[in-house]
């Protein structure tokens, strides 16, 4: 249910937030108006956001291993009640210090990049400063180094990389690409052991379908929201199997698929979660999801952030 939600969610924000600045700055192209989504943080609201890094920095310092799944709200869409949108690796360096290495969109090349940043900057990508959550997920530690290891490899990280970015990028196309779906391709090479080569992200998508990575399709349920992918942009439908889209189930790879493929590979992985509310912090251990509202249960870590 949140996978379809998440989806249906994406097409409704980003076609309105593309109609609203295309209203309010004419002369702009439709792409620059959608990327267009920088908000500036009150002092206020900057500090509780750093102090909440903070505790993110700290549970990654308590990590043995060298990599970690992260995953953070990003884009607001709790009135849709969804957290998780967007998916990276960190990795920690002989200094100790984590990095998150990520896919984003460079909207002035209007082309996906590989951006490296620390936890704090990652943090500060969520858009709502009063409510935010990040997903931590703790692998293995020989798991974890392939992973590490495959992702700072320029030559197959950016061979993985695709030419062409979409949000609702097909799991199984080689035409786009989204954030999510980089990282499941990092994690074939490293797992599957894949050496380099022009043929690379084909090769990783064969290892995920025989490693049994099945996306749950994504049902749009409404032929409206279909239809917002030929005048929204980064948004695509000409990837998705032409079965899926009479159907309208979709098959893509967003955080909750990840975290699945890896919790089924490796069980001994760990989750913990934390969320910040703008006045206190919890840290949540465990695969069952916090409560919404950043709302502690029995056994969960607060931290105020007002002390």
């Amino acid at each position: 249910m949140r996978v379809r939600r998440l989806l249906a969610s994406l097409l409704i924000v980003a076609a309105v937030t593309a109609v609203a600045s295309a209203n309010a700055a004419s002369g702009s192209s439709a792409l620059s108006n959608f990327c267009d989504r920088t908000q500036q943080l009150t002092a206020s609201q900057q500090d509780r956001v750093l102090r909440f890094a903070a505790v993110v920095r700290d549970e990654l310092a308590a990590t043995n291993s060298g990599a970690v799944l992260i995953s953070r709200s990003g884009l607001d869409l709790s009135r849709f009640h969804i957290r998780y949108s967007h998916t990276a690796i960190a990795w920690r360096d002989e200094d100790a210090t984590w990095t998150a290495r990520q896919l984003y969109y460079a909207c002035d090349e209007e082309r996906p990049r590989i951006y490296d940043q620390g936890v704090a900057g990652f943090a500060m990508g969520i858009d709502n400063p009063a409510l935010g959550y990040i997903s931590i997920v703790k692998l293995p530690s020989d798991p974890a180094q392939m992973f590490k290891v495959t992702s700072l490899d320029k030559a197959r990280a950016l061979r993985l990389l695709a030419a062409s970015y979409s949000a609702n990028a097909y799991a199984y196309g080689l035409s786009y690409q989204n954030c999510n779906q980089w990282v499941m391709e990092i994690l074939a090479a490293a797992w599957g052991n894949l050496p380099d080569g022009d043929d690379l992200r084909e090769r990783a998508q064969l290892w995920l379908r025989q490693a049994g990575y099945a996306p749950e399709p994504v049902a749009v349920n409404s032929h409206w929201l279909m239809f917002a992918s030929s005048f929204v942009p980064l948004l695509h439908l000409d990837d998705h199997p032409e079965d899926d889209r009479y159907a309208m189930k979709l098959k893509i790879s967003l955080p909750a698929t990840v975290e699945t493929f890896v919790q089924e590979k490796f069980p001994t992985s760990e989750r913990v979660e934390i969320c910040h509310d703008g006045k206190r912090v919890v840290v949540h251990r465990g695969w069952s999801p916090i409560a919404d509202g950043c709302i502690p249960g029995e056994g969960d870590r607060i931290i105020d952030l007002d002390g």
